[in-house]
């Protein structure tokens, strides 16, 4: 992982503060709390370097990775820069995390940035979880929650607190040592490299972070309070505004022109078939201002921001390195201002087409770059070519309560048009019976995915297959990982928005592993423009039935990354199971929204045929046995039997009635009778 570099040799030669004794919070976000204790040993980062170390037991020890699955980005926002979570996690690695192996308490004390992130979905208060030890014993004790008077757009002290447990393995604590049976990245004493991670804390905001035993900050309860928020009006039930200059027609947005962001207006923009009104800057920025507030305010909480433009790829552009996308946006109503990747600018080929194209700003504050009196979502660069624009749409991604939470106004309009020209490939294979790896391999093999090859299946269907390997120290099997690899970007790049992929595996029955459960569990997903893990739900597991067959399990995923977890150049979902169970074949393939193959499923013959449910009721007068399933149903026959101990199944001569979309049979049984649905 590649540590962000900070002035932290600066913060030695401060002169140290002196502690006040007891006192409550809140604390000016300049200086470290009042009630820290200043005889403790604490290690600590100041990522702007302007919080000193306050006394000689200070030490600058701690480092915020960056890369893989915990990306942290630069952040300016109220008044000073912090780091940003751009995934799941916050991993700090402590350069003397020995410090640690001692203490059964571990104090967490952070400056933190009071937004939406420190809370669940819906506003309120969620546990913060903290993950210690190394794999394949690893711990995830929790620190404390936050109230919600935190979520007050200020920096906030806050003081978690969490055990530091033993191993089973050895007696030693998680933080503090490395075992000798150690797996992955464990230099700093945790895993991918850190020491303590900071788990699901997406768009958190941390100025600082500090490690002490228990007391060295002080107690929760003085330092967890927080300076209420400045008033603001509520977010309005609006969430998308637009402006089409070729229809000539406006919702609440408009061309900024001035300063170092003037434009042209020009006519007749575009291929001779498609000729439109178009608005161009004359110098490098576009900008357009958002009237009357309609989105909210600048004091409103920053949100993801979904914008769709539709520009002109002249084909005077060719060859020069046009590029065109969102550049900068604020972060806060007070002049903080980020950048948004130039890596995911679009580079104008010129084609000679329109390209209509969408991008997500994860965390806009709408007091705009230069909006003036206007309130507005992330400027526009025009980089080595004027872009011609004929229409812009802006969208708020609102969450939690909001009226409007999880609705994308913008849902047909794809962040890499490419998915809709039928460029990219939307199916893959590996089948180790046959040796057929189209576009998908065995992954790496290693850490907590071992994996091995071998036969596998009946005596009268033997296969080569792979299963977990990895066991514990006792014999027993350890709940493991398998893993795929797509290779040669079967199923297009990694830049693509969330695919639709189905997901075919065949697996080998084992009588004795009845019981024994899998499914693909975690996998990368991209939400409200932030990429990071995600989970399927324990309805996906399939559980062996032992018939001694190879047997079929599908499933679809909605929102996934071709990223991997633990897995590269590219994968999908990591699969988890129960016991060592045996796949031989899998298949991906990929729903396309748009374009010449838009809601096929190559998978088709894998889907599992809907099976009928089948209810009974009694009621009436006189009473009567009602049964009921679903009117769609086709190819299934109603049977009954007297007996199941020694069933003798027989149609139902009767025929049912439709009602609405069910089917219906109302029957008067002169004694006890059982049913059932049956295929024909």
């Amino acid at each position: 992982m590649k540590p962000h570099s900070f002035l932290t040799g600066l913060l030695l030669l401060a002169a140290a503060v002196p502690r006040l004794g007891a006192q409550t919070g809140p604390f000016p976000p300049d200086n470290w709390p009042a009630t820290v204790d200043l005889s403790q040993r604490v290690h600590f980062i100041s990522t702007d370097g302007l919080l000193a170390a306050p006394g000689e037991n200070w030490t600058p020890d701690l480092t915020i990775l960056t890369g893989g699955d915990q990306v942290t980005g630069e952040f300016t926002i109220g008044g000073f820069a912090g780091l940003k979570a751009l995934g799941n996690y916050f991993n700090v690695a402590d350069a003397a995390y020995e410090e640690w192996a001692d203490d059964e308490t571990i104090d967490i004390l952070v400056q933190a940035y009071g937004d939406a992130a420190l809370f669940n979905a819906a506003g309120e208060p969620r546990n913060f979880n903290f993950l210690t030890g190394v794999l394949p014993e690893i711990a995830f004790p929790v620190g404390g929650q936050v109230a919600v008077e935190a979520r007050n757009r200020k920096w906030n002290w806050i003081l978690f607190r969490i055990s530091n447990g033993i191993r089973a393995s050895d007696g030693t604590r998680h933080v503090g040592s490395i075992p000798a049976n150690a797996q992955g990245a464990s230099n700093a004493g945790g895993v991918n490299g850190g020491t303590i991670r900071f788990e699901g804390v997406p768009n958190l905001i941390l100025r600082a972070v500090a490690f002490g035993p228990q007391g060295a900050f002080g107690e929760p309860e003085a330092v967890n309070v927080f300076l209420p928020a400045d008033s603001c009006d509520p977010e309005p039930v609006t969430n998308l505004a637009g402006l089409d200059l070729n229809a000539q027609t406006s919702n609440h947005l408009e061309v900024i022109n001035d300063g170092d962001q003037t434009v042209s207006f020009v006519e007749g923009v575009g291929p001779e078939n498609d000729r439109r009104r178009a608005v161009q800057p004359t110098g490098t920025y576009l900008n357009f201002g958002i009237t009357g507030n309609f989105l909210g305010l600048p004091c409103n909480d920053p949100r993801a921001v979904k914008v769709c433009v539709e520009f002109y790829d002249d084909p005077a552009f060719a060859g020069l390195d046009v590029r065109f996308g969102p550049e900068a946006y604020a972060t806060d109503d007070t002049g903080g201002i980020a950048f948004f990747p130039a890596d995911q600018r679009q580079v104008l080929a010129g084609s000679g087409g329109w390209i209509k194209r969408s991008w997500i700003v994860p965390a806009v504050n709408l007091k705009g770059v230069n909006a003036g009196a206007l309130t507005a979502g992330p400027r526009f660069i025009s980089e080595n070519g004027q872009v011609a624009v004929s229409r812009v749409d802006l969208a708020v991604l609102r969450i939690g309560t909001h009226p409007l939470a999880g609705q994308d106004p913008l849902a047909d309009c794809f962040a890499d048009p490419s998915i809709c020209l039928g460029l990219y490939g939307n199916f893959a294979e590996l089948n180790l019976a046959t040796d057929v790896r189209n576009g998908l391999d065995v992954g790496s093999s290693g850490g907590d995915q071992e994996m091995i090859q071998e036969e596998a299946g009946p005596a009268n269907d033997r296969r080569n297959a792979i299963r977990p390997a990895r066991e514990d120290g006792s014999g027993a099997f350890a709940h493991q990982y398998l893993n795929f690899a797509i290779t040669e970007e079967a199923l297009g790049p990694s830049s693509q928005p969330n695919a639709h992929l189905a997901i075919c595996v065949e697996y080998y029955d084992d009588p004795a592993l009845a019981g024994a459960q899998f499914k693909p569990e975690v996998y990368q997903a991209e939400v409200n423009g932030l990429v990071g893990l995600a989970f399927t739900p324990d309805s996906f597991f399939v559980t062996l039935e032992g018939s001694d067959t190879w047997r079929t399990a599908y499933w679809e995923i909605p929102n996934m990354k071709f990223l991997g977890v633990n897995q590269g150049p590219q994968a999908a979902a990591r699969f988890v199971l129960s016991n060592k169970i045996f796949v031989s074949r899998v298949r991906y393939g990929v729903l396309r929204p748009c374009g010449p193959t838009a809601g096929q499923n190559p998978l088709a013959d894998c889907v599992p045929a809907v099976v009928p449910t089948l209810t009974a009721t009694l009621g009436g007068e006189p009473v009567q046995l009602e049964l009921r399933w679903p009117a769609a149903t086709t190819g299934y026959t109603l049977q009954k039997t007297a007996s199941l101990s020694v069933p003798d199944w027989q149609p139902v001569p009767e025929l049912p009635v439709i009602e609405g979309e069910s089917r219906v049979l109302r029957i008067s049984p002169a004694a006890p009778v059982y049913y059932r649905l049956v295929p024909q």
